[in-house]
């Protein structure tokens, strides 16, 4: 049986005729299987999970992608913790969190953005002081922060140095969720209202390791930054030509395709999704280009949000009005081409805005001056 066969096998037979299962216990089944961390570095102990090559990994995702299975709420500890304590931890550290997240038993956060500072790492201001126990006391605030209110632990960006400034004096801390009195989480309603991201607020929270050395934080959010491609990029873009094909279809349906206006921009969107994909495939396995991974958020994310307008200009009058009558007492509902276009709005802005992506490519890889602060 090759891997693609495999994959799907194991995928129908957990997935078919049967309810979805709640998120927890599906990370813990697929931990249980060893789909976790089958993209760790050969030389990390196996933790039960599987070793796949870079293919094999691209087929994983892509399959993934293609089927009915629950998102993925392991994802921050399996694609952006673990990696960074195999570069940058402690032989300790990779024991202790390694396993559980390979176990699917451990769903972690990720608190980089703040007030005021979204998209400009560098202006942290969440301040991280010695408690004299052999750990930190955190104090502040995180803001867009995915699966605050389900995570486990939280790796943190903070001040360790209060006289330092931008990136100097930054360390990367790990700390435990549930410390009631001093860390609260407050989700956010977006427009479609849902609340997929979440506000943090840390009162003299405990951190009890440093990942990288006190001060190293800005060397190691850097790492991290740079794994966010990859692999992931080319399931993305399943998902993306799915919601695309919904849209080509829906344009058929209404006629909208025979618009020659329309038309051109339904072609338009596939040919720069091929464009994305080879930029991806391009790209993927290479380390030390500081532009790809800006380049890669700069296409999706326009990509997307110009998808979602498409989305509802195809519905014509219809994308006006919800499936269902809209009254005060009942929160109103979406149908797929409104969701797709109000959320994407945000495309441009979480993850690092577009104005800071372009600035990246400007400073690292063209060698402009640096803009003014």
């Amino acid at each position: 049986m090759d891997f693609r066969t495999e994959v799907r096998a194991w995928l129908a037979g957990h997935l078919a005729d049967a309810p979805a299962p709640d998120p927890r216990t599906w990370e813990r089944e697929l931990g249980k299987a060893g789909w976790i961390g089958i993209g760790w570095p050969d030389d990390v102990e196996t933790y039960g999970n599987r070793r796949a090559t870079l293919p094999e990994q691209v087929v994983w995702a892509e399959e993934y992608a293609r089927s009915t299975a629950p998102a993925r709420m392991g994802h921050i500890g399996e694609n952006l913790l673990a990696p960074t304590l195999i570069t940058y931890g402690t032989e300790e550290q990779k024991r202790r969190h390694l396993p559980p997240v390979a176990r699917g038993e451990t769903l972690w956060c990720q608190g980089y953005s703040e007030p005021g500072a979204g998209s400009d790492l560098a202006g942290i201001r969440t301040t991280a002081t010695p408690d004299g126990n052999g750990g930190y006391a955190v104090t502040g605030q995180k803001i867009w922060t995915s699966l605050a209110l389900d995570a486990d632990f939280c790796f943190v960006l903070a001040r360790t140095d209060p006289g330092s400034t931008r990136h100097h004096g930054l360390s990367f801390l790990l700390l435990e969720m549930d410390q009631p009195g001093r860390i609260e989480v407050r989700p956010i309603r977006q427009l479609t209202g849902t609340s997929e991201f979440n506000e943090v607020f840390f009162d003299g929270a405990r951190a009890t390791e440093t990942v990288g050395g006190e001060g190293n934080g800005w060397q190691v959010a850097m790492g991290l930054l740079a794994r966010e491609r990859g692999v992931s990029t080319l399931a993305q873009q399943i998902g993306f030509a799915e919601e695309l094909g919904r849209v080509v279809a829906a344009a058929v349906a209404s006629g909208a395709a025979e618009d020659p206006v329309i038309r051109a921009r339904l072609v338009r969107q596939w040919a720069e999704l091929d464009t994305m994909r080879r930029h991806a495939l391009r790209t993927l396995g290479t380390t030390g280009d500081p532009g790809a991974p800006s380049v890669a958020k700069l296409l999706w994310g326009g990509w997307h949000q110009r998808l979602g307008e498409l989305a509802v200009e195809v519905a014509g009058e219809a994308g006006a009005a919800g499936p269902e009558p809209w009254t005060a007492d009942r929160p109103y509902e979406l149908d797929d081409a409104q969701h797709l276009f109000l959320f994407s709005r945000a495309d441009t802005i979480y993850g690092g805005s577009d104005e800071i992506q372009r600035n990246i490519i400007a400073e690292r890889v063209l060698g402009l001056p640096r803009e003014p602060r």
